[in-house]
């Protein structure tokens, strides 16, 4: 798995670089002391995994975050477990306190791998797609999060935001659904009118509806319309 170290004190990469060697499967391909250097590299070795600090000269380890599209594995490795708490408190996000405790360091690793089970072939070869194993960081206002996509259940469109549910929570964040649609896996994630996007996994009960179209209940009780355009497809993926 290839990994990336951010960190800007230099003996504190040395020393998560060193507790890695146990782990024969990641592969350290850069290191970066800031967010700048950081961007750099993702964009030049496009990582499985980050270990970010919070705290950094220039822009913070939530703000790199923000800028990147998709977001690849992170483990926060910070010594403000507060403001870490405060931050992601309602979400699957992991982090390690410094200094790093090399089980507590093997624990936050394994639930990365857990999270990135084996996809198809098919799947590996277009990695641009997202799909439900894969995660994303929403921010709206003050709240962030780290999302798992299996847990998000739809994505609505409202002009040029979309806003995307999960468990208890619906984030407003500035994208438009037809850009959303373009990074989306069509196998999990369908787009079943000009204003819903619906995770497959969620779907609970079909029915027949106006006009040739269907009308599906989630497995949370939310009913929307699938427009009798996309109604085949619809069928076709679910094989009906």
């Amino acid at each position: 798995m290839k990994t990336i170290i951010i960190d800007d004190e230099r003996l504190a990469r040395k020393e998560l670089r060193t507790l890695l060697e146990e782990h024969d499967h990641l592969e350290i391909v850069a290191e970066a002391a800031n967010a700048d250097e950081a961007m750099e590299a993702i964009k030049q070795h496009q990582p499985e995994l980050i270990f970010l600090d919070v705290q950094m000269p220039g822009k913070s380890g939530f703000e790199l975050l923000e800028k990147l599209d998709p977001v690849p594995n992170v483990i926060f490795v910070t010594a403000f477990d507060a403001y870490a708490l405060k931050a992601f408190e309602v979400n699957a996000l992991d982090y390690v306190l410094k200094p790093v405790d090399p089980e507590r360091l093997a624990e936050a690793i394994r639930k990365v791998e857990s999270r990135n089970r084996p996809e198809s072939n098919t799947a590996q070869s277009n990695r641009s797609l997202l799909g439900p194993h894969d995660q994303i960081f929403l921010k709206d206002g003050e709240k962030c999060w780290f999302v798992t996509l299996s847990d998000v259940r739809l994505f609505e469109s409202e002009g040029n935001y979309v806003r995307v549910y999960f468990k208890n929570f619906k984030p407003l964040i500035l994208k438009s659904l037809n850009a959303l649609e373009e990074k989306l896996d069509e196998r999990s994630f369908f787009r079943a009118s000009r204003k819903h996007i619906i995770n497959l996994q969620w779907v609970d009960h079909i029915e027949t509806w106006f006009n040739g179209g269907l009308r599906v209940t989630l497995k949370d009780n939310t009913q929307l319309e699938v427009s009798r355009r996309q109604a085949a497809r619809f069928k076709e993926l679910l094989s009906l």
